[in-house]
């Protein structure tokens, strides 16, 4: 006695297949663990190199000093992206409103006294770092490399007039220059 045609014995071989194909798969997803999103830490230390020298980096109206208006508490300074910053920048060296910068952008306020540089204030978009605040870590430097915001204080003294309107992801020049 024939209990499945050989035409439903097929269709039943090939749905058996395709079940137990789809178990081993579930279980193989299943079994995976995820792993936790990787976090970084800059240091002030690899911060200020990063910066130390302005090789690589383009700077914001041909290098030309900005006269600092308040509410900055920076004075007159000069402006610069590293590669990752500039990318965004349009054919006139502007961030278009809107725009967000890209990870590991850095931007460099070089702050100015007596035309030379006093002091370094940065930014640098690093979303996975521990002591990011929004999306960017901060810090301020003496032209040495001496600490005066470290990048443990999550932008504390920046943030505060940074995300005052307008800004364009956090950086305030595009508009108030």
């Amino acid at each position: 006695m024939k209990l499945f045609s050989t035409r439903t014995f097929a269709h039943l071989s090939i749905l058996s297949f395709l079940i137990i194909a789809y178990a081993c798969k579930k279980e193989v997803l299943d079994l995976t663990v995820p792993t936790p999103e990787t976090t970084v830490q800059i240091t002030d230390a690899e911060l200020f190199e990063l910066i130390e020298s302005n090789n690589g980096y383009t700077y914001f109206e041909e290098g030309n000093t900005i006269k600092g208006v308040p509410p900055s508490p920076h004075g007159d300074f000069k402006l610069r992206f590293n590669s990752e910053a500039a990318s965004v920048l349009n054919a006139e060296g502007i961030a278009p409103a809107g725009t967000v910068f890209p990870e590991n952008s850095i931007i460099v306020k070089e702050i100015l006294s007596g035309g030379s540089i006093a002091l370094y204030a940065v930014m640098q978009k690093q979303p996975a770092d521990v002591n990011t605040a929004s999306g960017w870590i901060w810090g301020e430097y003496e032209a040495d490399g001496k600490v005066l915001y470290g990048v443990d204080t999550k932008g504390s003294s920046c943030t505060g007039c940074h995300s005052e309107n307008p800004n364009r992801d956090l950086t305030r020049v595009f508009d108030l220059h």
